[in-house]
């Protein structure tokens, strides 16, 4: 099978899997995470082919929506790509995407290094921050039935991944106990430029936010 049409029928499974996922985890996130690994993944010498398999198959099954199973995720790549008889090396250099490019608080280390996984990952987060991080951020928060905001909860930027994951604070915090860290964990120099203009905007936004809520402007 040729790459092009692996990943289409990849496009099709996970656009079906996603169907009925949370706003911030669905088809678009994938789709906006692909286009985002595919702009950073160019000049760069690379194998693009597993570039697209992981951006596309990072989020099958995330464990946030599966108990905090953190093995349904590559479990499921694994499965997907092996009926597609996908050779071996290039299904576990997926699979160790997957298990490695979440943020987990911030102190998960990574076991595995490549530059298609580092692509990948900072294609994901850059779907973290900016506009659409924003966004994303706010409906999670919806769907978790979080507070927007409480002044008397402050943020904790020093969590460990048990900590982070059962981590129920207003909105708000989430933006000084992740997104604001990410432009600093930027692996990739065009996702280091990305991610300064898309940081610049959530401090905008923050500003306005606070001015709004204590009745300022």
């Amino acid at each position: 099978m040729s790459s092009a049409a692996l990943i289409n029928k990849t496009i099709a499974f996970v656009k079906e899997k996603l169907t009925d996922a949370e706003g911030g985890h669905d088809w678009f996130h994938i789709e906006r995470v692909y286009k985002n690994a595919l702009l950073i993944a160019k000049g760069t010498v690379c194998d693009e082919t597993v570039v697209a398999l992981g951006a596309l198959l990072h989020d099958i099954a995330d464990s946030k929506f599966h108990n905090g199973d953190e093995t349904i995720g590559p479990r499921t790549a694994r499965l997907f790509l092996e009926s597609e008889s996908v050779e071996e090396e290039i299904i576990q250099h997926v699979v160790k995407i997957i298990e490695n490019i979440s943020y987990k608080g911030g102190n998960f280390e990574k076991k595995f290094s490549s530059i298609e996984l580092d692509i990948v990952q900072d294609a994901d987060r850059l779907d973290a921050i900016g506009a659409i991080g924003v966004a994303r951020a706010f409906n999670y928060g919806g769907f978790k039935n979080r507070s927007l905001y409480d002044p008397a909860i402050s943020p904790v930027t020093n969590m460990t991944k048990e900590e982070y994951k059962k981590n129920n604070a207003p909105t708000i915090n989430h933006f000084y106990e992740k997104l604001l860290l990410l432009k600093d964990k930027m692996n990739t120099e065009t996702g280091k430029q990305i991610a300064a203009e898309r940081h610049h905007f959530m401090e905008t936004f923050l500003g306005q936010f606070y001015a709004e809520w204590e009745g300022v402007k």
